[in-house]
């Protein structure tokens, strides 16, 4: 018999509102482009752009953090956490620097221009070529805790 252990952290980040309402104002120009056309061809112009501006903000703007048992899952990607070390914290302008001017093309980054909070994990496995992690978090306190009490 197996037992489904719940995940000590799970996040799932999602694009902020004024990114859908900009979906729904991408719809209502389709609408307005066709309306010479007439009220068919506009709605038909607003439920295809409205719903072409909802897959591109859900695909652009979502994804899931979880810590379950021996693992770090962001999105498709399954981290053992013996691989990994001690996290820190990143807020403010040290969170954009790591984003920016200090981030390493190696490194595993799970960024959202949109969460201006992250959590910076080193890789000690040696057979990674992975320097570190950087996950854009909304909690950073919890998921660095929650790796933490992981490892």
């Amino acid at each position: 018999m197996t037992t489904s252990q719940a995940p000590a952290y799970d996040e799932r980040l999602t694009a902020p509102r004024s990114w859908w309402v900009i979906a729904v104002l991408f719809g209502l120009s389709m609408a307005v482009i066709f309306l010479p056309y007439g009220v068919i061809a506009a709605l038909t112009g607003l439920l295809v752009g409205t719903s072409l501006g909802a897959f591109a903000v859900s695909a652009q703007g979502s994804m899931r953090i979880r810590v379950v048992t021996g693992l770090l899952v962001v999105g498709d990607a399954r981290i053992p956490l013996a691989a990994l070390g001690e996290p820190e914290i990143l807020e403010g302008e040290e969170a954009r620097a790591w984003r920016t001017y200090k981030a390493d093309l190696r490194a595993f980054m799970a960024m959202r221009g949109f969460i201006s909070t992250a959590v910076r994990v080193e890789v000690v496995d040696p057979e990674d070529p992975t320097p570190y992690v950087y996950l854009s978090t909304r909690t950073p306190e919890r998921l660095a805790e929650a790796i933490r009490n992981s490892l």
